[in-house]
């Protein structure tokens, strides 16, 4: 897929984000064993599925303990009118500043007592419909209970004409399972993976990667923050202990070579054997 984005980053003359997809596309391509254990580099881009899986199971860690204590979280979607890519950028920061203008509110009639904290996680993601060719930025939120999920949606028609939000394109329902909850909101900010026809969605049917729309997706979502927390604290960091570097001797370096699909010793050029998929 990296290669795929490359390509489409190069006809659009981008150079920045070629040099970003190929850093994605060697993550880990080079490691260091010592002593039994490998150590590496990582691109740490939010396109690159290595560092994603790394950081979703970051975030479940470190806010499912949280989300479990809320005696009836909620999974709210806040969405509004599909939009064309050239305004693609556009509505998403009116649709974080739109959720910001919320928080806002909320929080200054909470300081004053005169309503309740909206307490939450939101995540924003984007879908590409093929068939119009058009892109639906949207938030997916927990909230610690029903009455914060009914304020959020309410809010959210006051601030849009019907033009852009409808009630019935807003979703709300209680949650069971907290941490396939969060696991849904803190997918991937883009939905790579989409059905050829969308009328026939859900059906057993074949799934298709649009590069370039996905590319659009990445574009206008660069610099923005895609998973945050709002109304609480996180719990206080164990502190950690940095050991002094040591000084290694011995050592080996090994690259991966994906017309051997096997990590190759850089000095020697023996295969580690890691994994024979041709005999497989």
């Amino acid at each position: 897929m990296m290669l795929s984005l490359m390509d489409v980053a190069k006809e659009k003359g981008d150079n920045e984000k070629q040099k970003s997809y190929w850093n994605s596309y060697y993550c880990q391509n080079r490691v260091t064993s010592v002593d039994g254990r490998l150590y590496g580099n990582y691109c740490k881009n939010r396109f690159c599925t290595l560092c994603c899986s790394i950081r979703k199971a970051e975030i479940i860690n470190k806010y499912y303990p949280i989300i479990e204590q809320w005696e009836t979280p909620y999974f709210v979607t806040l969405t509004i009118k599909a939009c064309s890519a050239n305004r693609l950028r556009i509505m998403i920061k009116k649709v974080m500043q739109g959720f910001q203008r919320i928080k806002d509110r909320h929080k200054k009639n909470y300081l004053r007592g005169k309503g309740i904290k909206l307490i939450g996680v939101k995540s924003l993601e984007c879908n590409f419909n093929p068939t119009k060719k058009t892109y639906n930025p949207h938030l997916h939120l927990i909230v610690a209970n029903k009455e914060m999920a009914e304020i959020l949606i309410q809010n959210w028609l006051k601030l849009w004409t019907p033009k852009f939000a409808q009630r019935q394109a807003q979703d709300m329902r209680e949650i069971f399972n907290a941490e396939t909850g969060l696991i849904e909101i803190i997918k991937y900010g883009s939905k790579i993976f989409t059905e050829p026809d969308m009328k026939k969605k859900g059906d057993n049917a074949s799934y298709q990667i649009y590069v370039s729309a996905l590319d659009n997706i990445l574009t206008a979502m660069k610099g923005i923050r895609i998973f945050e927390r709002f109304g609480f604290n996180n719990e206080k960091r164990e502190e950690i202990i940095i050991k002094e570097p040591q000084q290694v001797v011995k050592y080996e370096e090994w690259e991966f070579n994906p017309h051997l699909f096997d990590w190759q010793n850089t000095a020697t050029a023996i295969l580690s054997n890691c994994m024979d998929i041709i005999s497989q």
